[in-house]
């Protein structure tokens, strides 16, 4: 587990990142962390025993399956701002009641603070303080904060896990999480409006022809993903610089909108040569999905908007509806009312999951 931290002194690192110039230049992407013969991508769902299922192509040949448990350690950026922090304790709530479950290969856990100074929840969880980007370099998208923010703490955290788990602040772990990642693959969870090579002549400025096909990109983002951390280690910095770049350009900036980060972690994996086993078990996200089944985090990102009859009004109020934006300014209350009859089952999870979470966690309403 990591201890506590302040990292509040500027780091000569941030200098040499920020005057990138071009990232081409800066690292020597011609060597590849991963030497492999890549015969396509591969999507598994829930099972653990050395086959996996739903295939979109082919699972690249030189893969290894684990033998023994690989713990991983827990990591998630956010800020000190209310909103993040309700989600945060849930978030960490849920990670304690199944870290030490059988199946489980969850390690440490930290928070990783990009606010620049320490909150009130630093006695709660295992926090690190990192610096915020310069003022006004993130444009207004505080998600430019993560791949930096990770920079820093890979740089100054004694981790003892030899792989890492990228979360969010919105994921509740619904099922003990076992180690996805297997040796040089690491496992990501595929996002259907993450398509590459849909938007090939902007993927293109980042991602240089020779440096092979945009299908080499996965149709990921940074989290969650299972990773060797020296592997992260290494595409941190590109990561930051990519989404630095593409919101610098104003087509790429206008194009992938809210998911550019996203768009920038999976690019620079590619550059380094990594690519991801593709598991649809790793995530859900109500409304969308229906059922929990053995998947392991619920991701609540959506609104769930719905009538008394249980039908989706998606895209108008419900008459009965949980969305998270409803507490940006506050926690939510304790005891919030189940979903009526009808309602899928990863919805009412959700809600009883969040419910059993703000009863048990102390001065909850505490901002």
């Amino acid at each position: 587990m990591i201890g506590r931290k302040n990292m509040g002194r500027a780091s000569p690192l941030l200098l040499v990142l920020l005057t990138f110039g071009f990232f081409f230049a800066t690292y020597n992407l011609l060597t590849m962390i991963i030497h492999y013969r890549s015969v396509g991508k591969w999507v598994g769902d829930n099972k653990n025993s050395g086959s996996l299922a739903d295939p979109i192509v082919e699972m690249p040949e030189n893969v290894k399956f684990k033998t023994s448990k690989s713990p991983f350690h827990v990591a998630l950026t956010a800020t000190d701002a209310p909103y993040s922090k309700w989600q945060c304790r849930i978030m960490y709530y849920w990670y304690k009641k199944k870290k030490d479950l059988p199946g489980s290969e969850m390690g440490g856990f930290t928070r990783i603070l990009h606010s620049g100074s320490p909150d009130n929840l630093m006695d709660e969880i295992p926090t690190m303080v990192v610096n915020p980007l310069p003022a006004g370099l993130d444009r207004g998208y505080v998600v430019l904060n993560r791949p930096w923010a990770f920079v820093q703490w890979l740089e100054k955290a004694t981790i003892e896990e030899e792989y890492v788990l990228m979360a969010e602040p919105d994921h509740i772990f619904i099922n003990p999480l076992p180690n996805l990642a297997h040796g040089g693959y690491p496992a990501g969870f595929p996002f259907f409006y993450i398509k590459p090579t849909h938007h090939e002549k902007i993927i293109r400025k980042f991602y240089p022809e020779e440096k092979g096909p945009v299908t080499n990109i996965d149709p990921i983002g940074n989290s969650p993903v299972i990773i060797r951390k020296d592997f992260l280690e290494k595409i941190a910095p590109t990561w930051m610089n990519i989404s630095l770049s593409m919101k610098e350009d104003t087509e790429t900036d206008n194009t992938f909108g809210w998911v550019l980060e996203m768009y920038a972690y999976a690019v620079a994996s590619a550059l380094h040569g990594v690519q991801h086993v593709l598991r649809k078990d790793f995530m859900l996200q109500p409304p969308w999905d229906l059922e929990i089944g053995k998947k392991f985090i619920i991701h609540y990102t959506y609104g769930c908007d719905y009538n008394l009859k249980g039908e989706l009004t998606y895209g108008k109020f419900g008459e009965w509806r949980f969305d998270k934006r409803s507490y940006l300014r506050g926690p939510p209350p304790r005891n919030l009312p189940l979903p009526p009859p009808g309602v899928p089952e990863s919805v009412a999870t959700l809600v009883k999951m969040v419910n059993e979470a703000t009863a048990n966690i102390p001065n909850w309403d505490t901002q």
